[in-house]
């Protein structure tokens, strides 16, 4: 089960790294499809980085305005939050920490829906780097969660058996 959870993050890192490619191309995106899908849209929006989803301001508000910590976070990219979150998890995969890793992907699934939900609602617009990774997210976020009944179970047919 392991080794099919990090082969699962470790699509979810290249369609997190493919995304934050995206944020900093200068030619046109080649996955500019059309008026609903264009990653280019919408990793170069506000809502790439994380100051952008803290920002109550208008879109176009002046980042040279901003100070202090949104400012800070408009440095992060999501793209890379989740380059880092892939790592996590395929490293809490390897070390069999199934309670950790069905936690850490829960969290990573929460966050990537409210993603969806910016794509979809704010933006209009999809990637589909973005879709591949939540697909990739929600995949993980069942085979951790199996992981980890399978686990509790095991031991608690272990404290049967020795009892």
């Amino acid at each position: 089960m392991r080794w099919l959870i990090v082969l699962v993050a470790l699509i979810g890192l290249v369609a997190a790294t493919l995304a934050r490619r995206e944020h900093y191309r200068t030619e046109n995106s080649p996955c500019s499809i059309n008026e609903k899908w264009d990653c280019g849209t919408v990793n170069k929006s506000r809502f790439a980085t994380l100051g952008g989803h803290f920002n109550p301001g208008l879109p176009d508000e002046s980042p040279d305005k901003r100070n202090g910590l949104l400012a800070m976070l408009d440095h992060i990219l999501v793209a890379d939050v989740g380059i880092a979150g892939y790592l996590l998890l395929g490293v809490l995969a390897l070390l069999k920490r199934w309670r950790l890793l069905a936690a850490a992907a829960i969290a990573a699934l929460v966050f990537s829906c409210y993603l969806s939900y910016i794509e979809k609602y704010h933006l209009g617009t999809w990637c589909i780097y973005c879709v591949i990774s939540w697909g990739a997210i929600t995949l993980l976020t069942l085979l951790a969660i199996i992981a980890l009944v399978v686990d509790l179970r095991k031991a608690r047919q272990t404290r049967v058996e020795s009892a």
